[in-house]
């Protein structure tokens, strides 16, 4: 119930910035990448009485450019993965259901906009961004920037 809850809060968060239109693949991308933030943040295991508005900080920090976010979520996934060892009981479900969205995530390209070359300080002068600048990239790497302004747009 963890998982679904943690998609659901980002498909609303999503919705409400209405940055990018519901059905598309980069709607999934941004809304599966910040699900999997949601859920992996959740150490304590409260996430169903979570408080949306009390988490956007850390929400926001995992998810900010340079942030070692991919590095994170095989932390979180491995940490997970031995406490689950640990106590017996095998695999969560919601845990299932993360590794898979995760799978979808890191094995996904998407051609998009090429948002790296717009970012100040970057190995080329800021020319700002050229929206026919498209590339193949990975799903996550997409769903993160999104993921972030939804945030700030809540």
């Amino acid at each position: 119930m963890a998982w679904l809850y943690a998609e659901y809060i980002a498909d609303e968060l999503l919705r409400t910035g209405r940055l990018i239109p519901a059905g598309t693949l980069e709607f999934r991308a941004g809304r599966d990448t910040l699900a999997l933030t949601i859920y992996l943040s959740d150490a304590a295991g409260e996430l169903s009485g979570i408080r949306v508005v009390s988490q956007l900080d850390e929400w926001m920090s995992l998810t900010a450019y340079g942030h070692p976010w991919r590095d994170w979520v095989h932390t979180r996934f491995l940490a997970l993965g031995e406490e689950a060892r640990e106590s017996g009981r095998g695999e969560d479900p919601d845990l299932e259901l993360a590794r898979a969205s995760w799978r979808w995530l890191d094995r996904t390209e998407l051609f998009a906009t090429n948002i790296d070359a717009a970012r100040p300080g970057g190995p080329e002068p800021y020319q700002g961004l050229d929206e026919n600048a498209r590339v193949w990239t990975p799903a996550w790497q997409l769903g993160l920037p999104l993921g972030h302004l939804a945030m700030h747009l809540f």
